[in-house]
């Protein structure tokens, strides 16, 4: 009789060779019972609704999201598919958010199909899917995107009502820098007679500086006996700078997001100190609070790690060739790799207080950063010297955030776009909260994203003479919370808040972070 271990890797394999075939929507059929049964009572299936489940990891807490939320898309495509073969397609509001580049779980999804039951599906973690019957797009107008039909750009855009411009300004303004030419639209406008739907995509493209496009809308409409009266849709006007054609959704997002941001964050932040006189003297105040920093940082990260290791990995009393297996290792490797990256980013500091562009100066030296933070652990083995390359070939996922990091090609695309803005910026305010904020909604890199956006934000502080500002482990929660508002709902407010408090304690001299006691 095999041995449970043996039965369990049998069980395993069998899952294995459905992930290799790129199956995430794992059904009962898919699996013999006595080996579904073991995957789930090891925790390495998870249950989504009768007779459907997906792979997890048995090392995860009960309750825990990121699992759900990594593989929502690929499920619901999945599960559609077998519903409804091709006679699907998702709303045309969610298909735009989508073309957006904005992958956020909704809390429902909305899906438009022939057979519809017209009801709710409950899914895990108060998301469902609500199937609707109503006209889906012709063949034409239907796009395929990581196995969801989607309607096209140009049918979504014609296809959406006007809430969704008033409630999802980012997504309508980025869907629409996306549009080379009014033709895309005017087809459909034409064939469908939509006057109604004219006026309103030529206030849209108006909105967002798009004039020739608007123009032609209207042109073209009335040349065919339609009365046309524009209508901007959108709340408000921001003052926007765009390229005529954005080629990536990401990069004219990560642009609007910051354009439509920076304002409410502005008063968010208390009024700048006098610049420091001496850099020397500020470079001591901040290598005073490295051990406190260091502690907090990481252990907000989850590492376990204390006062004591850190200073001891300062002064170099560590044993770098220790048992890799080690957890008390692993955590020296980490604290190891801090202390290098915080003298690495004192030299941005020095480059800063002298008068350099901060943005311009995060920009250059960021890679450093990273570099210096993840030596120690390819020294020791436990890192291949490739993870040192730079941004991440591969998608990664924020525990139980219902935000979807882009993609390694999209973080290509939108981060020369997060530094021209964070370059030109010309506010304290917009640099610290938005610089912070918008590194880590990227994503940029397999891991160290948090510690590398509380770095940025510091550099952006000494900019304007702040001091080193901690975030404390006591307040971690509140603080992925704020994040968690800001990627997934699109509300910087509470982030910026939240620093505020943080920098304002700071300034009044308040000790925002106290170390467990020895």
């Amino acid at each position: 009789m095999a041995r449970p271990p043996e039965k369990l890797a049998a069980s395993l394999e069998i899952l294995k060779r459905l992930q290799d075939k790129g199956i995430i929507a794992i059904r009962s059929a898919d699996l013999p019972r006595v080996h579904r049964e073991r995957l789930l009572k090891n925790g390495f299936l998870q249950d989504v609704m009768k007779g459907w489940y997906i792979p997890a990891r048995p090392d995860e807490p009960a309750g825990e999201s990121t699992a759900w939320y990594a593989s929502f898309w690929s499920f619901c495509a999945a599960y559609l598919d077998t519903r409804f073969s091709d006679a699907w397609c998702l709303s045309p509001e969610q298909s735009l958010s989508l073309h957006a580049g904005n992958h956020t779980v909704p809390r429902q999804l909305l899906v438009r199909a022939s057979k519809a039951r017209n009801k709710p599906t409950p899914l895990p973690f108060d998301t469902s899917l609500l199937e609707v019957r109503a006209a889906l797009p012709t063949a034409t107008n239907v796009v395929q995107i990581g196995g969801l039909r989607l309607f096209s750009l140009p049918a979504a855009l014609v296809a959406s009502g006007p809430a969704f411009f008033e409630n999802q300004p980012i997504d309508a303004r980025t869907a629409l820098t996306l549009v080379r030419d009014g033709s895309e639209v005017l087809t459909l406008l034409l064939e469908g007679g939509h006057s109604v739907i004219a006026g309103r995509l030529a206030g849209s493209f108006r909105n967002i500086g798009r004039t020739r496009i608007a123009d032609d809308i209207l042109k073209t409409m009335r040349a065919a006996g339609y009365t046309v009266r524009e209508r901007d849709p959108f709340v408000r006007q921001i003052p926007l700078i765009l390229p005529q054609c954005e080629i990536s959704p990401f990069a004219g997002r990560i642009r609007l997001m910051w354009q439509q941001m920076r304002e409410p964050v502005l008063e968010m932040i208390p009024p700048p100190p006098a610049h420091p006189n001496d850099m020397d003297v500020y470079l001591r105040q901040v290598e005073d609070v490295y051990v406190t920093d260091a502690y907090h940082s990481l252990s907000i990260e989850g590492y376990r790690v204390s006062p004591e290791l850190i200073d001891r990995v300062r002064r170099g009393n560590w044993d770098p060739d220790a048992n890799e297996h080690d957890r008390e290792h692993r955590n020296a490797l980490v604290a190891r790799g801090y202390w290098q990256a915080f003298q690495a980013v004192k030299d941005s500091l020095r480059k800063v207080l002298d008068g350099n562009n901060p943005g311009r100066v995060a920009d250059h030296d960021h890679g450093d950063w990273y570099r210096e933070m993840f030596a120690p652990s390819v020294t020791a083995g436990l890192l291949r010297p490739a993870d040192l390359a730079g941004y991440r070939n591969g998608p990664v996922f924020v525990r139980r955030s219902m935000h979807l990091p882009p993609s390694p090609d999209s973080v290509r695309d939108a981060m020369p776009v997060f530094f021209e803005m964070l370059t030109n910026e010309i506010e304290t305010a917009a640099r610290v909260v938005l610089g912070h904020f918008i590194f880590v909604y990227i994503h940029p890199y397999t891991d160290g994203n948090g510690r590398m956006g509380r770095f940025l934000m510091n550099v952006m502080l000494a900019a304007s003479g702040y001091p080193w500002t901690v975030v404390p482990l006591g307040q971690r929660d509140a603080y992925m919370a704020a994040l968690e508002y800001a990627s997934a709902g699109q509300d910087i407010l509470p982030f910026a808040s939240f620093l505020g408090k943080l920098i304002d304690d700071g300034l009044q001299g308040r000790r925002v972070a106290e170390l467990p006691s020895e």
